[in-house]
């Protein structure tokens, strides 16, 4: 499937974008297919009725959806332009496996890290535009409510079947989809059009934060895209970064889990109060953990030179 040819020079940074489109486009048109015969077979026509209308009381049809949708929009277009330019998937995106000590690291990192991205969250949701912009905000609080709603529905869980089934779509299919595109494909190509990193890292975070269309969830999720891209371009391996928002999206899911058995609302698990210095020593040991893995994936580099 792969050619092996090392020596062939990639597309344009450019073509690739346009690459990246095209096969976003037919990868969702061609798994919505699919997925919608998938649900038609297990759930008939008012289980695609159902998940095309958010009729949530057909959430197993709107999670086969999803996780189609994060396929064949993410995933296939990063897989088919490593075929398009002829390249071994491994080496394209740099799919060797971290070290355990590396992601451990990583593991304490993203634990550090949360409060922080907690507070950008609180901030976001304090949002206010102006008078003159007011019927957009209100469009972002429309879009934001359907989504929370959605979420909710989501997260609804009863056994211990219903969080393996919501860790597999919420945490485990997106970490692996969202990260081969935005930091494998889409952060590769913006750093052959600009040869600075940090600018790379954090263009593809607003785009992977922009193509949620969660407006008053804009902040956290740019910091977290940038803390995985830089997750990936510090130990050059795609699987930390994808281990890294595994964790997140997977915390996230348990905690709702755990708030359900025990009879508690789980639709604000987010509004945890801490004191100021409380996000202070989060931060300042998200720098230090930061430069650790730098330093580290540094010397795990020189290694294999």
């Amino acid at each position: 499937m792969y050619q092996n040819s090392p020596y062939k020079p990639e597309n344009s940074p450019f073509l690739q974008m346009l690459f990246l489109l095209l096969f976003a486009v037919v990868g969702l048109i061609v798994f919505a297919i699919i997925s919608m015969a998938f649900v038609f077979f297990t759930s008939g026509f008012e289980g695609i009725k159902g998940a095309a209308v958010n009729d949530y009381r057909h959430v197993a049809a709107f999670k086969i959806l999803l996780v189609a949708q994060q396929i064949g929009l993410f995933l296939t277009p990063a897989i088919l332009l490593s075929i398009v330019e002829g390249k071994r998937l491994p080496k394209f995106y740099g799919l060797q496996l971290p070290k355990a000590n590396l992601l451990l690291l990583v593991a304490v990192l993203s634990i550090c890290w949360m409060p922080l991205m907690g507070l950008s969250n609180e901030w976001n949701q304090k949002m206010v535009f102006p008078e003159f912009l007011k019927s957009i905000e209100l469009w972002m609080r429309q879009m934001e409510d359907s989504a929370g709603k959605a979420t909710e529905a989501i997260l609804k869980m009863k056994t211990p079947r219903d969080l393996v089934v919501n860790l597999f779509v919420i945490a485990i299919v997106p970490a692996i989809c969202e990260e081969f595109i935005f930091r494998g494909a889409v952060q590769r190509t913006i750093f052959r059009i600009k040869s600075n990193p940090h600018v790379a890292i954090w263009v593809s975070a607003v785009i992977f934060s922009t193509i949620h269309f969660q407006f008053y969830g804009f902040l956290p999720r740019l910091l977290l895209g940038a803390a995985f891209g830089y997750v990936y371009f510090f130990t050059g391996s795609i699987w930390s970064a994808v281990f890294a928002h595994f964790l997140n999206n997977a915390y996230a899911v348990c905690v709702a889990y755990y708030l359900q058995m025990n009879n508690q609302s789980y639709t604000n698990a987010d509004d945890i109060a801490m004191p100021w210095y409380g996000y202070l020593i989060s931060a300042i040991l998200t720098l230090a953990l930061f430069g650790l893995v730098r330093k580290l994936g540094d010397r795990k580099s020189e290694a294999n030179n």
